[in-house]
């Protein structure tokens, strides 16, 4: 087991983990998500001490490999890496890459080393590669050897770092087959491994995990199974991700609003994700006109407009919050506006929350044909 209290780690500009605490079980295949730059691959590389922490605590099983006097190469012997960039020896052939670290780190004979190397090479599909050297390989050969390579060490936990993102896309698969099968037989030994894989191949993290850390705002900000990751996010930013949303907000605090300010907003935005041109004047119009309905009756005007764009099925919807008491537009008597708001959308739904700050919530759904 790996547990993880209160890591974080911080750089000169930039602090891409600020407080992660978590568990990592036996057997665990975690897949990690998440927007580039919040921190998958530095949580990796603290894991195995690639990376200092600048704070907190990590153990394996009972070992706190970030106490002082720790020996982390003796922790490494059961702690593998996959890198994204393979990191085999280019002056060495397949099979002597695949050999050296448990000839000389565990002691294993040459012979012994020559046999397991073979049999991983067999399990990844590479057998008749052993002869060769890297620079006779392609992309995904490589990556399939490196990951035959770290299996020799026996490690009982498996770190993959993006392991297809410098591979050209026929290439991925071939790849992913080889983790997707190290999974499901547990490797080498007849316990299941740990793996941590940091993926933006969302379909393949549904597919190979029983657990999924999705990260955001310096820690793991989710943590769920695929099911609940993926089909039923519980908070914002993993929804925002999951189903690759485009976001704008938009805050109005004053009648004064810069409406032609917002306006410009909204069309750099609607340029910005590619949006079609008839759904971004709707994305605009309707923005437009609830506005021009909507602030008036207001006593004191606050409101938070969000659009949202999903890129997936080309769709936008905008949900507009303000605060004050029980306030529908969908039953206002201004019919004119009424009528284009719903000649715009789909669908107009209007929620009262008297436990919320922002108390009223109306959901608008734009026509995309």
């Amino acid at each position: 087991m790996i547990k993880i209290e209160h890591l974080k780690k911080e750089y000169p500009n930039v602090t891409p983990l600020k407080d992660v605490n978590v568990e990592i079980h036996d057997g665990d295949v975690i897949s990690v998500i998440g927007p580039s730059g919040t921190g998958k691959s530095t949580l990796l590389r603290c894991i195995n001490q690639l990376e200092k922490p600048t704070s907190g605590r990590i153990w394996v099983d009972d070992l706190e490999i970030t106490a002082r006097g720790c020996d982390m190469n003796k922790v490494r012997q059961k702690m593998g890496m996959v890198f994204q960039s393979f990191n085999l020896f280019g002056h060495k052939t397949v099979i002597e890459n695949i050999m050296l670290a448990p000839m000389d780190l565990l002691g294993v004979s040459k012979q012994e080393a020559y046999d397991t190397g073979m049999r991983l090479l067999r399990t990844v599909g590479l057998a008749e590669k052993a002869l060769n050297y890297p620079d006779e390989l392609s992309g995904g050969q490589k990556q399939r050897i490196a990951i035959a390579r770290t299996l020799a060490m026996d490690p009982d936990v498996i770190l993959l770092d993006e392991p297809t993102s410098a591979l050209d896309p026929t290439m991925v698969g071939e790849v992913q087959a080889v983790i997707r099968d190290l999974a499901k037989t547990g490797g080498t030994g007849p316990s299941g491994k740990t793996m941590m894989i940091v993926t933006h191949e969302m379909n393949f993290a549904r597919a190979i995990s029983n657990r999924v850390f999705y990260m955001d705002e310096g820690g793991v900000y989710e943590n769920g199974s695929p099911e609940q990751i993926f089909d039923h996010p519980q908070r914002e930013n993993t929804r925002r991700f999951i189903r690759k949303l485009k976001v704008l907000e938009l805050d109005i605090e004053s009648r004064d609003y810069d409406f032609l300010g917002m306006a410009r907003e909204i069309e750099t935005y609607c340029h910005r994700n590619q949006i079609a041109p008839k759904l971004a004047n709707r994305v605009q119009l309707v923005f437009e006109e609830t506005m021009q309905l909507l602030v008036p009756l207001l006593a004191s005007p606050r409101v938070q407009a969000v659009c949202e764009y999903s890129e997936a099925a080309e769709s936008a919807e905008w949900m507009i919050g303000y605060g004050g008491l029980r306030l529908d537009l969908t039953e206002t008597d201004d019919d004119l506006s009424l009528a284009l708001l719903r000649g715009m959308t789909t669908s107009m739904e209007y929620t009262f929350d008297e436990g919320q700050e922002i108390k009223n919530r109306l959901r608008l759904v734009v026509k995309t044909a």
